[in-house]
């Protein structure tokens, strides 16, 4: 009897990974990105992120300690993603008091109404955008050109973004180098393509996120660009789709569990976005696409299962 046989139950290894070690690999992915942001527009980029972080991160911690009566979550750096996330879909010269409206939004609807981190079933930020872009869309359509190092927040120089122009048939004033680098208007998060990539890369080589999401969105709409006869470049360079496809379709609660549900999610998203710029009311479609496939997540976890450990495939 002296040599017992102990069993527990799994896991029985533990990776070492963790969810604040996540977000922390997210920020640490978003920062290229930010400061392309902060070379553009200046003070406007730096007031709107800062309120937006704080705003997120206080109602978070409001909500569970006086609503929910929960332990604060505000540790673990979700909301901080959030803050970041919402910012970056919001044009650098947004008045504060919208800004905060679209964090409680984020906060308050999008995640803590579900119950919190884990429980959401759309991207919080996403719905704090969407709810700012239907409630104030003079106000979030308004953008402001690039001005390096800008010391201006409200009372700047604003110009049509990109997809703007093309959704007018007017000639495009960026070319991809200004894509890449990010001298464009749009939304802090939008400009500076290499900047995202270096996050993507970033989080591919952290294993934080895996390539099926990014690479299926992107795939996807470079060849229904092609195949409707427009430039999948542009397309992939401008707009909200590099900072969707890398750092809000990948979020972990929001999207498929299985790599082949990765991928339908992903060219679904693709499709919609397309969809929705050539023929949509809105020149944009990147956010609409992301939140509709959010909403089928669920459904796509269901229908398709990675194969089950110690499964029999029967064949025939």
């Amino acid at each position: 009897m002296n040599n017992k046989l102990i069993i527990s139950l799994s896991p029985h290894i533990h990776g070492g990974n963790t969810t604040s070690k996540a977000m922390h690999g997210v920020l640490v992915a978003l920062i290229p990105a930010f400061i392309v942001s902060l070379f553009y527009f200046g003070l406007g980029a730096l007031i709107v992120t800062i309120t937006s972080v704080l705003a997120c991160v206080i109602f978070e911690y409001l909500i569970q300690k006086y609503l929910l009566k929960a332990n604060s979550s505000i540790h673990d750096g979700s909301a901080i993603i959030t803050g970041v996330l919402l910012a970056f879909n919001l044009p650098s010269n947004l008045p504060i008091w919208i800004i905060i409206i679209g964090a409680f939004v984020a906060i308050g609807i999008g995640k803590m109404s579900f119950g919190g981190l884990g429980c959401n079933i759309f991207n919080p930020a996403l719905v704090g955008r969407v709810f700012l872009l239907i409630s104030f869309p003079v106000q979030m359509t308004t953008w402001p050109k690039p001005e390096i190092l800008s010391t201006h927040y409200i009372d700047v120089q604003t110009g049509a973004t990109t997809l703007t122009l093309l959704k007018a048939h007017m000639p495009v004033e960026a070319d991809y180098t200004d894509m890449l680098l990010g001298n464009m208007g749009g939304s802090l998060g939008e400009v500076g393509a290499i900047a995202l990539i270096l996050g993507l890369a970033y989080m591919l080589w952290k294993q934080i996120i895996t390539w099926h999401i990014p690479v299926s969105i992107l795939g996807t709409v470079a060849i229904f660009s092609l195949l409707i006869g427009i430039d999948p470049i542009t397309q992939i360079l401008s707009g909200g789709l590099l900072l969707g496809a890398i750092f809000m379709a990948t979020d972990y609660v929001t999207s498929p569990m299985s790599t082949r549900g990765m991928i339908v999610y992903g060219i679904a998203i693709g499709l919609l976005t397309i969809i929705i710029r050539q023929w949509g009311a809105y020149p944009e479609g990147m956010s609409f696409a992301i939140l509709i496939m959010n909403a089928f997540t669920p459904l796509i976890n269901m229908y398709i299962k990675p194969k089950r450990f110690g499964e029999v495939v029967k064949h025939g």
